[in-house]
């Protein structure tokens, strides 16, 4: 009698967030590698030992969609199925959907590890994979949508809370910008060309690429932080009103400041100022956001000093108030002129994806892996820890490196004598690079020790839980 009326209570549908958690570890050491292994290149150009498909410019790619859609995709695709039936106190829409779209997003996944380093590529930044892959990214896209959209749909409760919000203009605007940027005419099963020519494919091209930040990168891990940081200090949201703002004001402003790539290029100046403009503006509901995480933990600081996932949550709000500042600075015209095609832009890069995206996840993940496995916490608590300290000082060198040699860079590069001659010569700039490259590699080295880490205390975690069902509690009247 017992068994039949606990089969009755009604459960989350979890297998889907239990696969992508896992994946999302895995594939953050791979594409985590693959990053040591180009900034070993630029070091030391001789360790791609002549062969073609270990180029810099083929594993390049490979790294970037890997710890972007892979590692960051199957993270976004875990918490958010998590958090969508947490909050709306319902089973996932559509359950087999769900699990279609974890075997098709996985199957992008080799795909592009097949074709990349084989040289098959679009040539477009974070947009590389060729036709039939991005005709198989929309349809594992709008059936991630289905599976969202659905579940919100047969909520029960009246409210759609604010992390939803911002995994669902992800999810939204992620569909439009790849639809549109990846527009193509294939000439073979493994070539196509884009459908837009000169500085109107460029324009698309960062249209998509820095909304690929805005949205990918920065809204559906929003979505993250407003239901993580919350739970695990066991405080509400500093504001909600605050949130809400910060989500209308980021989703409206954020469209229109992909321009600020193509400073100084045949993009119309107009063009170019209204993209410095709006990343300007980006600033205020970006620190707004900021300030509404790490004030949610007003009256329970203390937490800091023992809970070694919230550091990783709240440290990882300071990279992002960091680099949201230095984003908008670097917009501005003049900045710019020294900033860009050096390394301090790739120093940007990386203290928003290993500071701010990398810290998130790994923070959100610690919080749901051992939940989804019937634990109340990881295995060990003091890797935690020790992976939290190790990240941290690993980011800190990667970008303080960057930086240096960025502004080094771009002030070499400017630098004329008296008669208009250029001072230095390109190949001085890289010999004065090089100290920087070592320093670069020693801090990803270190980043990706962490995610080893990582990777151990989770499978751990794994082995000595146990995956159970979680039931869906009951309603709570609302005068309660």
């Amino acid at each position: 009698m017992a068994t039949k009326s606990a089969s009755a209570t009604p459960v989350y549908y979890d297998t889907p967030v239990r696969a992508f958690a896992l994946a999302a570890v895995l594939y953050g050491i791979v594409g985590m590698l693959v990053g040591v292994i180009i900034a070993a290149q630029l070091a030391w150009p001789e360790l791609n030992l002549g062969i073609p498909w270990l180029s810099y410019g083929r594993l390049r790619p490979l790294h970037t969609n890997a710890v972007i859609f892979a590692f960051g995709g199957c993270a976004l695709f875990a918490t958010s199925y998590h958090v969508v039936q947490r909050t709306c106190q319902t089973r996932l829409f559509a359950p087999g959907l769900a699990m279609f779209t974890f075997l098709g997003w996985n199957l992008v996944i080799v795909l592009a590890v097949i074709t990349l380093p084989l040289g098959m590529t679009s040539g477009k930044e974070y947009a590389e994979l060729e036709w039939p892959i991005d005709l198989l990214i929309a349809v594992v896209w709008v059936s991630y949508a289905v599976v969202f959209f659905g579940t919100i749909g047969i909520r029960k409760v009246s409210h759609i809370y604010v992390a939803n919000w911002f995994f669902g203009g992800f999810i939204i605007a992620v569909a439009l910008l790849h639809i549109v940027n990846s527009a193509a005419i294939p000439v073979s099963l493994t070539k196509s060309y884009s459908a837009y020519a000169g500085v109107q494919d460029a324009m698309v091209q960062w249209w998509y690429g820095h909304n690929a930040v805005g949205f990918f990168l920065t809204a559906g891990f929003l979505g993250m932080m407003y239901y993580y940081i919350p739970k695990q200090a066991g405080r509400p949201v500093y504001s909600y009103r605050l949130s809400i703002v910060h989500f209308w004001a980021l989703v409206f402003t954020y469209m229109w400041a992909g321009p600020h790539h193509l400073h100084y290029t045949a993009l119309p100046d107009w063009a170019q100022s209204v993209g410095m403009l709006f990343s300007l503006i980006l600033l205020a509901p970006s620190w707004g956001g900021m300030i509404n995480g790490i004030m949610t933990l007003s009256g329970a600081w203390h937490k800091l000093r023992d809970d070694p996932i919230l550091k990783f949550l709240i440290v990882s709000l300071s990279f992002y108030g960091m680099s949201t500042f230095e984003g908008p600075m670097m917009s501005i015209k003049t900045v710019n002129a020294l900033s860009h095609y050096t390394d301090w832009t790739v120093g940007h890069v990386h203290s928003g994806a290993l500071g701010w995206v990398g810290l998130i996840s790994m923070g959100s993940l610690y919080h749901l892996i051992p939940r989804m496995f019937g634990r109340k916490q990881m295995y060990s608590v003091k890797a935690i820890e020790l992976h939290f300290w190790i990240a941290t000082i690993g980011i800190v060198l990667y970008i303080a490196a960057m930086w240096i040699a960025g502004v080094m860079q771009g002030l070499m590069w400017r630098a004329v004598n008296a008669d208009g001659t250029l001072v230095y010569s390109f190949v001085e700039s890289v010999k004065a690079t090089y100290p920087f490259y070592v320093i670069r590699l020693g801090g990803g080295l270190l980043y990706l020790t962490g995610m080893l880490i990582m990777g151990w205390n989770t499978v751990m975690t794994v082995m000595k839980g146990k995956a159970e069902a979680s039931p869906i509690p009951p309603l709570v009247p609302a005068h309660a």
